[in-house]
This record gives C-alpha cells, structure tokens and sequence, in this order.
C-alpha cells in the first residue's frame, strides 16, 4: 500500500494490487477489470477524495485560520494537495478502494436489473464503508502537512466534530 506519485506530481492513493487484495474474487470472475482500467479508475477516486476534502467545512475552517492572505473567500481556497498527506496513510489507500470500487469498478460489473445481486450489495457495502472512514478522516484532521515540512506536527492537527442532522 503506497501512494502513487510521478516525480512531483500526486497520481492515487491506490494501486492495483490494493484492490485485488481487498476482493480478488471480482476479476476472477471478470477478465474485463484489466490492471489499467482499475487504474484509471483509483485515479478517479484519489481526484474524488480530494474534491470532496476541498468541499468540507473542515477543510475551509483548516485552509482561514492558518492563512489570513484568503480573507475567508472561497474563491481563493486552495486544492488539497495528495502529497501533503503524511499521516493515515493506509487509511487513505483504504478510503481509495472502497470508493473505487462503489462508485467505479462494481457499477461496471452490476446487473442492475437484479436487486438481490452480489455486486449490488457490494457496492452498497463499500459506499457505506467509504463514507464511514471518510468521515474519521474529517473528524480526526490529523494528517495533513500544512507547512509541508515532511512531518504533521501537533499544531498542524485540527480535529473536528461533524454534527449529522436528520431530516424527517
């Protein structure tokens, strides 16, 4: 489990090899999931996660309190940066997989026209999964590299509380 990265530039959180490991048996049974479609398709799910770490308030509050130059517009907060991701990293390579495979990879493989389909429930398990772990994530702000200095220090650490409200 590693980050992929190209010189400079952040790829995904995942490779292929994390989702085989995570649920080998749905390219035994689909030769159509080649190693560089699963690709592709972490690297969509690694550009998901970002955008939706960028779309939270956690995110916005962490970005305005440590750079008074963004004047708390929303114009000017910048992207997440995947290589500033020092800590949970395995967590990270996890969130990856469920999320490529909810959203991307068993959507491809699913008969949607049985409810009661393996790959049906799959995707439901792995989108709960997902939003699960993404939400630890938000909540514990303990792993991101502010001031990219190669370590996350306790003053970069912003652990938040989400406040979940149903609506009836």
């Amino acid at each position: 489990m590693a980050f992929i990265i190209s010189g400079t530039t952040f790829i995904s959180f995942a490779e292929y090899d994390d989702v085989v490991n995570r649920d080998q048996r749905i390219f035994e049974q689909n030769e159509i999931l080649t190693e560089e479609i699963v690709e592709d398709m972490l690297i969509r799910a690694s550009e998901r996660i970002l955008a939706r770490i960028k779309s939270t308030d956690w995110w916005k509050e962490y970005q305005f309190e440590r750079d008074i130059t963004l004047k708390n517009d929303l114009r000017l907060l910048p992207n997440v940066n995947g290589m500033k991701i020092e800590g949970r990293k395995n967590d990270f390579t996890d969130l990856c997989v469920y999320q490529a495979l909810s959203e991307y990879i068993l959507p491809k493989i699913a008969d949607f026209s049985d409810e009661n389909s393996s790959e049906r429930q799959k995707i439901s398990y792995y989108t709960d999964k997902a939003n699960a772990l993404f939400l630890e994530l938000i909540e514990s702000g303990d792993w991101y590299d502010f001031d990219d200095d190669g370590s996350v220090e306790s003053t970069e650490k912003m652990p938040s509380r989400v406040n979940l409200v149903r609506i009836r």
